[in-house]
């Protein structure tokens, strides 16, 4: 039993455990071109979540790591086989009773540890903390934390270098023969303010991808996958303990 994980732990151990930070990672189900499974984001944000709280667990952090969410933001993807949609919406009320409860029992530290590109919880934490004052709410997004140009050649933003890497190096038993995906070209936006990207609109998926990927992911390894990783979750694990220790009266400099 991992007792930073909830669902490994029992009773008897949860009613005396201290928890400074709980920790929820959210992802998504939907198509990853053709050679990564629909679960990706999930298996990335479990992975990532173990891992990072494991670390931060072992360096004293009093952390929770809840279960991972595995429905998303997916509404540019309707025509998608099978893509699951979560409406923020939808979102909102499954954080305002997660909330509800931390605040409830004391918890009052809650991390989104953000699997999936089309979720953004910023405005949904504005109106939780509103509603729940005693609560700070976090999150981040493990994808933007480092420079891929560190560990990649090619850049991309789904099942792209990255995600394979990632995936060949977490679940290889699920990678199809790279010689299989697609290139995953995107195509670009005809208003230049949209490629320069200071102008913001969904991007409807299957009229910008063929294959349903954005970066060609042909260089990917599980060498690489194995050092981001590391990399993520140590970088993760540091900030869990910077949040557990922080004084929520004092936040500023």
């Amino acid at each position: 039993m991992r007792p930073y994980i909830l669902a490994e732990s029992n009773w008897k151990e949860i009613k005396q455990q201290s928890v400074e930070l709980a920790i929820i990672p959210w992802g998504a189900t939907e198509a990853h071109n053709y050679h990564l499974p629909y679960y990706t984001d999930v298996y990335e944000g479990d992975a990532i979540g173990e891992e990072s709280a494991k670390k931060a667990w072992e360096n004293g952090a009093k952390v929770m790591l809840l279960p991972t969410v595995p429905f998303g933001v997916n509404t540019g993807q309707r025509d998608i086989k099978l893509d699951l949609n979560m409406y923020p919406s939808t979102q909102m009320a499954v954080l305002n009773d997660l909330v509800e409860v931390l605040n409830r029992q004391g918890i009052y530290k809650l991390l989104i540890l953000n699997s999936h590109g089309g979720n953004d919880f910023k405005t949904l934490l504005r109106e939780l903390g509103a509603k729940y004052p005693k609560m700070w709410l976090v999150t981040c997004s493990w994808f933007k934390i480092l420079d891929h140009s560190t560990y990649f050649e090619t850049p991309g933003d789904h099942a792209d270098e990255m995600e394979t890497s990632l995936m060949m190096h977490l679940r290889p038993d699920l990678v199809r023969p790279l010689s299989e995906a697609g290139a995953g070209h995107e195509r670009k936006s005809k208003i230049a303010a949209m490629r320069e990207g200071w102008l913001w609109a969904e991007r409807p998926w299957s009229k910008i991808s063929a294959d349903t990927g954005v970066g060609d992911p042909k260089s990917a390894t599980s060498e690489k996958g194995a050092l981001f990783f590391e990399a993520v979750t140590t970088k993760l694990a540091a900030m869990y303990l910077e949040v557990c220790q922080a004084d929520m009266t004092d936040l500023y400099e």
